[in-house]
């Protein structure tokens, strides 16, 4: 278990770290999130193939429809916290993302015909408060940052639902390199209009942003095969933390009350969610 734990706060390190190098680019160019995201695909495409071919595993999937849905709500949920990362802040985007455990909860009696407890409704109300004071919405000037890094998560969570069908048949080698291989295509055709080529210490932080965050991702692929999705998913939220002190290290993020609150109730309720604590029952409750 303290292999899994490790491994899952350097995949989290490692997410977070990426973002900085991202937001490197998109303000110091006229660089896309959508072209980072790019990036980030095909080298994970390079790298998962690269891994399947040396140990020989079949890139024929079991269920494809699974695996291809997967890759797409994937896409999509990148390219949209990519850019937020664009528009808003490294801490905002990172904390707006992380909602994505909550939505799964939200989506998995449907996709997944699994129950909730009750004491999870409770949660979703604590993580939307959390979501309202990080946007902190005036509704004259909502930053659209803010709204593509919710957005991200909204996604994130259908893609962990099919995810989670998806496994029951597909190995997570083949699952990754369709991920991969599927996003690098959709992005490449995304991008293509707007494309810039990256150059000098721009084409350096893009090649970093995307390789770190396959890293990350090879980190928590492994990491879950010593850790439950329970404590994995509290783990991961240490992605908060890191993300605020790099915000505010490299690019003096704002940190106001709201912020901080928002992320805390987040935070409760990630690990709520996760049913590492669990709300007593009444006495007399013989459910």
């Amino acid at each position: 278990m303290y292999r899994g734990i490790l491994c899952l706060l350097i995949a989290e390190f490692c997410f977070a770290l990426s973002t900085v190098f991202g937001k490197f680019v998109t303000t110091g160019s006229d660089i896309t999130g959508v072209e980072l995201t790019f990036f980030r695909f095909l080298i994970g495409t390079v790298a998962v193939s690269a891994v399947m071919i040396t140990t020989r595993i079949s890139f024929r999937p079991v269920r494809t429809r699974y695996v291809v849905l997967r890759a797409i709500l994937n896409t999509f949920a990148v390219l949209a916290f990519f850019t937020g990362i664009q528009y808003t802040t490294v801490t905002n985007a990172n904390m707006l993302n992380l909602t994505y455990p909550v939505f799964v909860f939200c989506i998995a009696p449907f996709l997944n015909r699994e129950k909730n407890h009750p004491a999870n409704y409770l949660y979703l109300c604590i993580a939307l408060i959390g979501v309202y004071l990080i946007i902190n919405p005036d509704f004259r000037s909502i930053n659209p940052g803010d709204i593509s890094a919710l957005l991200s998560g909204v996604i994130a969570g259908f893609g962990i639902s099919i995810l989670r069908e998806s496994r029951k048949y597909d190995s997570s080698e083949v699952i990754l390199f369709y991920l991969m291989m599927i996003g690098c295509l959709i992005s490449f055709f995304v991008m293509l209009p707007f494309f810039i080529m990256p150059r000098g210490m721009m084409l350096v932080h893009t090649l970093l942003s995307g390789g770190i965050a396959v890293a990350g991702q090879a980190c928590i692929t492994f990491g879950y095969r010593y850790i439950g999705a329970a404590p994995g998913s509290v783990v991961s939220s240490s992605r908060m933390l890191f993300a605020v002190c790099m915000g505010v290290w490299f690019f003096a993020d704002p940190l106001s009350i709201a912020i901080i609150t928002g992320g805390v109730l987040l935070l409760i309720a990630l690990i709520g969610i996760s049913g590492i604590v669990t709300i007593p029952r009444m006495k007399g409750d013989r459910r």
